[in-house]
């Protein structure tokens, strides 16, 4: 993508990502596409700046309507619970039903299509925790230009949440069904496998000059060329991590775009209308659009399926639970920490009260991390899945 362009359009984007507000940002992406060339290079970055345009002038007449209006319903849904799955699909999916079967929400479930306006919430438990799952208003094509009212405030859930669920209609073209939504979010930067390589840029002052930051391998480029495409943006003080093969195009699109990887599982329903297909062909058949996504078969109607779906959800979440237990207490809390995978003492300190690893001393380990029960580790020991930690200190922390 590395455009080349000309200084005056530079200075535009530059003032864009320096802007605070939506109506700034909207007028300096304004004055961008006035001075940028049109030309074969600079598609990809005009197509960018008009869908970002669209989706300012939403959130500024959103706020609007609220300031006149008072409130009504939101797009925005506050996160409750382990994690927020949201579900995504095409108009007749059903994702109305699986939410229903799934969770203690009660959704309009009805044959009309674009039923569903704004999020819906629910809660599935999960053993000894809960999932929040939030069913999105339809997946069309084109969600992501920008033309269509819900669009960016669609592929906001998904960028907000933990993990997504995509849905597909067995009897109506699944295949396609599943590329146009995989599409549709590829499109907003949204990804549910991981992409060979992304950047991540962190802006501000704190950073004396740009820190690179490399935890994969640059493709013809070096790290003083990224330096200097920051510098052209008038980007002078950051930190870049660099993930999985990276290319000075990747670099440059990080500026403008938020990538995100989102982990995924793909449910594909009703198959009560399509029983007498081979459960192996139906994958078979889905396989090369969301290449290494779980799939499972389900029916929202019979529940055929659906059993299983807590526990894959939790999977792919890459979490783990943690139990704390007060020195001399018999039973641990039953409520637990909810971690990343490969989480150590450390981290779980960090969830606790920060302040606890200035005073850390060692901690005591019971379940599966640990090499017999109560053993003694440090603040680098990895935790896993149903451990029990019990944390002592030099001195008590107040």
């Amino acid at each position: 993508m590395v455009t080349n362009l000309p200084t005056e359009a530079k200075v535009r984007l530059a003032k864009y990502s320096e802007a605070k507000t939506p109506e700034e940002k909207l007028r300096a992406l304004q004055e961008f596409l006035s001075v940028v060339p049109k030309h074969k290079g600079t598609e990809n970055l005009v197509y960018w700046a008009k869908r970002r345009m669209a989706e300012l002038r939403e959130e500024i007449e959103e706020r609007k309507s609220k300031k006149v209006g008072g409130g009504g319903p939101s797009f925005f849904i506050e996160k409750e619970g382990a994690a927020q799955i949201v579900i995504l699909g095409m108009t007749l999916s059903g994702k109305s039903s699986i939410l229903s079967r799934l969770t203690n929400a009660k959704p309009y479930i009805s044959d009309t299509p674009y039923n569903t306006k704004f999020p819906v919430p629910g809660m599935l438990t999960y053993e000894d925790i809960q999932f929040q799952l939030v069913e999105a208003p339809a997946v069309v094509k084109g969600l992501s230009d920008g033309a269509i009212w819900w669009g960016s405030r669609v592929l906001g859930l998904a960028r907000n949440s933990d993990a997504l669920i995509l849905v597909v209609d067995l009897s109506n073209n699944p295949s396609e069904q599943l590329e146009t939504i995989i599409n549709e979010l590829n499109n907003a930067g949204i990804y549910t496998t991981q992409p060979k390589g992304y950047v991540v840029i962190e802006k501000s002052k704190a950073y004396q000059g740009v820190k690179v930051v490399n935890l994969g391998k640059l493709i013809n480029c070096t790290v003083d060329d990224i330096k200097k495409l920051l510098e052209s943006y008038r980007i002078y003080n950051a930190l870049v991590k660099l993930y999985g093969e990276v290319t000075l195009d990747d670099v440059e699109r990080s500026i403008f775009e938020n990538i995100t990887y989102k982990p995924a599982i793909v449910l594909a329903n009703k198959y009560d209308l399509v029983y007498n297909k081979d459960v192996d062909e139906i994958v078979k058949e889905l396989r090369p659009v969301c290449r290494d996504l779980p799939i499972f078969i389900v029916s929202a109607k019979t529940g055929f399926g659906i059993r299983e779906l807590p526990k894959n959800m939790f999977k792919i979440l890459n979490i783990i639970r943690v139990y704390t237990k007060e020195p001399n207490s018999k039973s641990p809390s039953p409520k637990p920490l909810i971690l990343k995978s490969n989480s150590t003492v450390a981290d779980a300190l960090k969830h606790l009260r920060e302040e606890l690893l200035q005073y850390f001393k060692y901690a005591r380990i019971w379940g599966p991390s640990a090499k017999y029960p109560g053993e003694r580790v440090g603040l680098e020991h990895v935790l896993m899945d149903g451990d029990i930690i019990e944390i002592h200190t030099r001195i008590k922390a107040v």
